[in-house]
C-alpha cells in the first residue's frame, strides 16, 4: 500500500525544469579560435550585437530566451559553416529550434541594414576609386566591376523550373558589383537562377544611376553583359593588337569581382556549399553574408587590403556620344584606340 502511494506522488509531482548553463564562448576562446568559429573577432562581434540588440532582446519572466550575444553567434556560426542547426546548437549548449529562430531573425536584422552597408560611392569617392582601379592594369574611369553568381539552394515549392540554373541545379543568380577593395557595392538577390545576368543588370538600380546620369565613370563587365556607353565588354573577335590589349586590360581588371566572390564564400561557405532554404529566405541571408563582409572591411576585420599607390589619376574624357548610334562601341574603340594602340 505504502508503496503504491509512493508511485502515485511520482506521477502527479511536475518535474523540475533543467535549464542547461549558457557560458560565453568569447570569453572560454582565443581570438584566433574565435576568428576561426566565427569569422570575426570578439571586437566586432560586439559591434554587430550592438547594431541589432535592442530588437532581438527578449524580456520574459516565463522563460530564459537566448541573450542577443548567443543569437549573433549561432548566426555566423550558421554563416561560417552551413551545417544543420543541430549541430550549431551543441555546440552552443541550445535547442535546434532556438538556432533556427536566431538565424531567421538575425538575417532579417542584417539584412535590414543592407541600406548602410552595401551602397554605392558618392561622387567624392568616385575620383580614389577610379585610381585603384586604373593602377591594376590601366584602365581609365572604372568604379566597378559587375558580375553574376549562382548561390544553390533547396528545391523551392512554386515556379520549381524557374530555378533551375544553366548547371543544372536549383539556385538564385545574385548580381553584385565591388569596387577595387572587394567591397560590394550593389548587390540584387531575389532573381531564380535560370535568369540571364544582362536582364538582372537591366532591372537593377545600378543600370538606372547610370542611364539617368547620377554618377559618372565606367563598369566593367563580362561577354554576357550588353555593351552600353558606361559598361564595357571584351571585344568578342579583337582585330588589332589595340583591342586585344583592351581585352587584357579588361579582363585583368574585371577579376576583381571573381576574387570578392571568392572571398565572400570563403568567408561564408553557407553560401558555397548550398542553402537549405526557401528562396525568400535564402535572399536574405545572401544580403545578410555581403552586409558582414562590408562590414568586415570596414572594420578591417575580415580581409587585409594591400596598400595602393595615393597617386591621384585624373578622369579621362571620353567622346560625346549621346543619341548616337552604337555608343557603346564608340566609346570602347576610344578607349582602345586610345590606351591600348601600344
Amino acid at each position: 500500500m505504502a508503496a503504491r502511494r509512493i508511485l502515485l506522488w511520482n506521477m502527479m509531482r511536475v518535474p523540475r525544469r533543467t535549464v542547461r548553463d549558457r557560458s560565453n564562448p568569447l570569453e572560454l576562446l582565443s581570438e584566433d579560435e574565435i576568428f576561426m568559429r566565427y569569422r570575426f573577432r570578439s571586437a566586432t562581434i560586439l559591434f554587430i550585437c550592438s547594431l541589432i540588440s535592442d530588437t532581438i532582446s527578449h524580456q520574459t519572466q516565463r522563460s530564459c530566451p537566448l541573450p542577443p550575444l548567443l543569437q549573433v553567434l549561432a548566426a555566423l556560426r550558421f554563416y561560417a559553416t552551413g551545417s544543420f542547426y543541430q549541430l550549431i546548437g551543441d555546440s552552443l549548449c541550445v535547442s535546434k529550434s532556438a538556432v533556427g529562430r536566431a538565424v531567421r531573425a538575425v538575417t532579417s536584422l542584417l539584412s535590414a541594414l543592407s541600406a548602410r552597408f552595401i551602397k554605392f560611392p558618392s561622387q567624392n569617392d568616385i575620383s580614389s576609386i577610379r585610381t585603384k582601379f586604373y593602377q591594376l592594369a590601366g584602365f581609365p574611369n572604372v568604379v566597378c566591376c559587375v558580375d553574376g553568381t549562382l548561390i544553390r539552394i533547396r528545391c523551392p515549392v512554386q515556379n520549381e523550373a524557374e530555378f533551375v540554373c544553366r548547371k543544372g541545379y536549383y539556385a538564385l543568380n545574385v548580381q553584385m558589383a565591388c569596387d577595387a577593395t572587394y567591397r560590394f557595392v550593389n548587390c540584387v538577390a531575389k532573381w531564380p537562377g535560370s535568369v540571364h545576368d544582362s536582364r538582372v543588370f537591366k532591372e537593377s538600380s545600378l543600370a538606372r544611376i547610370f542611364e539617368t546620369n547620377a554618377r559618372t565613370g565606367l563598369i566593367l563587365g563580362d561577354s554576357g553583359y550588353a555593351l552600353k556607353r558606361y559598361l564595357m565588354v571584351p571585344y568578342l573577335t579583337p582585330s588589332n593588337r589595340a583591342e586585344e590589349n583592351f581585352n587584357n586590360a579588361l579582363c585583368r581588371t574585371r577579376v576583381t569581382i571573381e576574387q570578392a566572390f571568392g572571398i565572400l564564400k570563403r568567408r561564408f561557405p553557407c553560401l558555397q556549399i548550398g542553402l537549405r532554404v526557401q528562396p525568400e529566405q535564402a535572399c536574405s541571408i545572401v544580403v545578410a553574408c555581403v552586409v558582414l563582409h562590408n562590414l568586415g572591411i570596414e572594420r578591417q576585420d575580415i580581409v587585409d587590403i594591400p596598400p595602393v599607390n595615393r597617386q591621384i589619376v585624373d578622369e579621362v574624357a571620353l567622346p560625346a556620344v549621346n543619341g548616337v548610334r552604337n555608343e557603346g562601341k564608340a566609346v570602347r574603340d576610344h578607349i582602345a584606340q586610345t590606351f591600348f594602340a601600344n
